[in-house]
């Protein structure tokens, strides 16, 4: 109960910290009881890191995070594509926050868009985001 009243946790996540202290069994009896009591569960996590994540990391990181802690892709689709629709307003707020105030001179190097590039890649953001951020189209 610790480890629920701190956070949200997967089902995985929670049966990978409850391994060590039970028997496999005992740990999905457990599991099993905790989402009928509605104490744990996948939808509420998925929505929590979602959360967490919005505006500071794109679609494609929260898709890695939630495979990672062992959430089925079923129960993720709504999050991810809701990510999907605000990555653009993300990436630019993103680049804003980071990048906003660079001389024009040096935004225009290969090395600088580069630089930018991974920045972006390396919070989650899609390639085809992260083009019309960098090359300053507006959104559709």
């Amino acid at each position: 109960m610790n480890y629920l009243a701190r956070r949200e946790q997967s089902r995985a996540e929670l049966a990978r910290k409850l391994a060590p202290h039970a028997e496999v069994d005992e740990v999905e009896a457990l599991l099993d009881q905790l989402e009928q009591e509605n104490l744990l569960s996948n939808v509420r996590y998925v929505e929590m890191l979602a959360h967490a994540r919005a505006g500071k990391h794109g679609s494609l990181r929260l898709k890695a995070d939630l495979r990672e802690k062992g959430v089925p892709d079923s129960e993720s689709i709504e999050a991810i594509e809701a990510a999907r629709e605000q990555d653009l307003a993300a990436a630019k707020a993103v680049w804003q926050k980071k990048f906003g105030a660079l001389d024009i001179d040096l935004v225009n190097t290969a090395a600088e868009r580069a630089r930018q590039y991974r920045f972006l890649a390396s919070r989650g953001f899609p390639s085809e985001v992260i083009r019309r951020v960098i090359s300053g189209l507006e959104e559709d």
